[in-house]
């Protein structure tokens, strides 16, 4: 089974390639223009054991916003896409994850039925470097959209907002790696008594 998808999206704001492979080994390959967000998509693609490559460009000189925000729709798209009809996939991933003084978790259903809930109220109004922390929701919110899945995401406590935000991501990679898995029960079958996950 080939889980790939190659994401080519172009707005008047910003112009996305991603190219993702859900069994890769967590290569990745990342130019956004934001040194901090190419940082915690790196996480993504390692702690999730995905080949990931993605090239952005935007206007950020005018703000990150639409490029975060395009990124997160992006990448949902094309886990959306590497997944097909989603049969024979476990569905559900989980993760919490430590960083130093920071805790964050990250809970997923990959269940066709956007929905997000994102708890870390330490990240309201800080920055790393002149990365604005408030995208990250941004961020999840597209992602969350885009690939159709219920996404809850929570940092615990932390200090360091680097930390913090670091955990999140990585968390991120580690539940939907799970989430994304195969189950040899499941071969052909999707996880639903529905029938479906669109």
């Amino acid at each position: 089974m080939n889980r790939t998808a190659v994401i080519d999206r172009k707005t008047t704001e910003t112009h996305i390639t991603i190219r993702l492979d859900l069994d890769g080994r967590g290569e990745q390959t990342i130019a956004t223009g934001m040194p901090f967000l190419d940082h915690m998509l790196a996480q993504v693609a390692r702690h999730g054991h995905f080949d990931l490559s993605v090239e952005a460009t935007g206007d950020l000189a005018v703000d990150f916003h639409h490029t975060v925000e395009d990124l997160g729709i992006a990448l949902g798209e094309a886990v959306s896409q590497a997944l097909g009809d989603k049969a024979g996939i476990v569905r559900y991933g989980a993760a919490r994850v430590p960083m130093d003084d920071a805790l964050a978790s990250v809970v997923v259903d990959l269940s066709g039925r956007p929905f997000l809930v994102f708890q870390a109220p330490q990240l309201k109004g800080g920055r790393v470097g002149d990365f604005d922390l408030d995208l990250v929701r941004e961020f999840f919110q597209g992602l969350t959209n885009h690939l159709r899945a219920t996404l809850h995401v929570q940092v615990e406590y932390g200090q360091n907002l680097h930390h913090m935000v670091e955990a999140v991501y990585k968390a991120l990679g580690r539940a939907l790696d799970q989430a994304t898995g195969l189950d040899p029960r499941l071969s052909g079958v999707v996880p639903s008594t529905k029938g479906s996950l669109a």
